[in-house]
Order: C-alpha cells, then structure tokens, then sequence
C-alpha cells in the first residue's frame, strides 16, 4: 500500500494530554502540509498535533463514546497518510480531513446497534455555546453540560451539520464538500438542531 511516507504506521501515535495544544499558523499549517505531503514524517506528526484535539471533540459529539470517537479518529488519520501524496496542493484540506472523519463516525454509528450510553463531556471543554436567537450568535457561551446532552439527542446529521458549522467554523461550501449535501439542505439541518437545541436548553432551564 502506497502511502505518503511509503509506509503506513499502524497506529497514529495520540499527542500527549499534557502537551501544549498546537497553534500552527495558515501559512505555517500549509507548509507542514505540504511537508507531510511530501513524505516528511515529522510534519505529518505536526499535522496530527494540530488536528487531533478538534478531531476527538468533533468524533466524541457525533458517536457518544471516547472509545469509538478515539478508534474514528485513529482511521481518519490513518487514511489521510495513506493518500495525503495524492491529496491537491491548491485543495482545502479541513474539508478533506472532516469528510474522512464524518465517515467514520458515520460507519460507527451504522454499525452501533445496542443502546446509546451517556458519557462524560467534564474534561473536554469546547469553545462553543448555547444556542442563541440567530444562526450567527450561537457561540456566545460556553457549552453546558444540558448542551451536550441536547446535541446527542439531535439526529447524527443535524449534529454533524452543527457541529462543523459552530465547532469547526466551516462555511456553507466547506460543509457541502464534507457531507455531499446542498448548502440549502445543511442550512436547514443547522436551524432544526439550533431549535432543539434552544429546546432542550429552555427545559433544562426550567427543571433548574
């Protein structure tokens, strides 16, 4: 299997909790990718560095458990360096890499048929917040734990459209190349999870 470091590892070494949180610039960001792209197997670490904190959030939303979120996670990068040499160099990789991702999850999920346990989100706090009256001031707070259990209630493509768009801050035309959905189809996936979501909020208020 060709791959872009000609072999491909078995397992993506996970970063360290204790290492600081990679904060590559764009054009730091696209040079190491070009690196790893090239076969630079130090680059391409960086490149999992950067990326694996936002991955595992978005993989622990979308499939509920630590275990399969690590286990997509995993895949995803194990995918990625096994075609990132044919990946386009004039090509958004965030697209690329959450539609790798996305499967995964998706797969897990499909796959999964027992009963959904409810896990723990206390250690892994997320910059996004409760949902607000627009599209556009959704992420004025920190996410709450009602959040989390609002978001794993939503069906697993309005959680992935909310998600990318208010998690990974991807526009319309970065989520169309991630799901294959229309943008008017992620739009309405975004405002049906942001109203159960304004729901389930107003619920937990009132129980409060």
């Amino acid at each position: 299997m060709s791959s872009a470091s000609g072999v491909a590892p078995h397992r993506i070494p996970s970063p360290s909790p204790l290492a600081p949180v990679s904060t590559l610039d764009a054009a730091t960001l696209r040079l190491v990718l070009l690196q790893a792209r090239a076969g630079d197997r130090a680059s391409f670490a960086r490149l999992v560095e950067h990326y694996y904190p936002r991955a595992l959030r978005f993989a622990l939303q979308m499939v509920r458990r630590r275990a399969d979120a690590e286990e997509a996670v995993q895949d995803a990068f194990l995918r990625v360096h096994d075609h990132l040499a044919s990946f386009r160099e004039d090509a958004p990789f965030d697209p690329w890499f959450f539609r790798i991702l996305g499967n995964r999850c998706r797969t897990l999920l499909a796959k999964r048929k027992r009963h959904e346990e409810t896990i723990d989100y206390g250690d892994l706090p997320l910059d996004a917040a409760a949902a607000g009256s627009t599209d556009g001031d959704v992420l004025s707070e920190v996410f709450t734990r009602e959040v989390h259990r609002a978001l794993a209630s939503l069906p697993p493509e309005q959680r992935e459209a909310f998600l990318l768009r208010h998690v990974n801050d991807m526009d319309y035309e970065e989520m169309s190349l991630v799901t294959g959905a229309k943008g008017s189809t992620l739009r309405m996936r975004v405002k049906r999870a942001i109203d159960t979501l304004r729901v389930h909020l107003q619920e937990g208020a009132v129980r409060e």
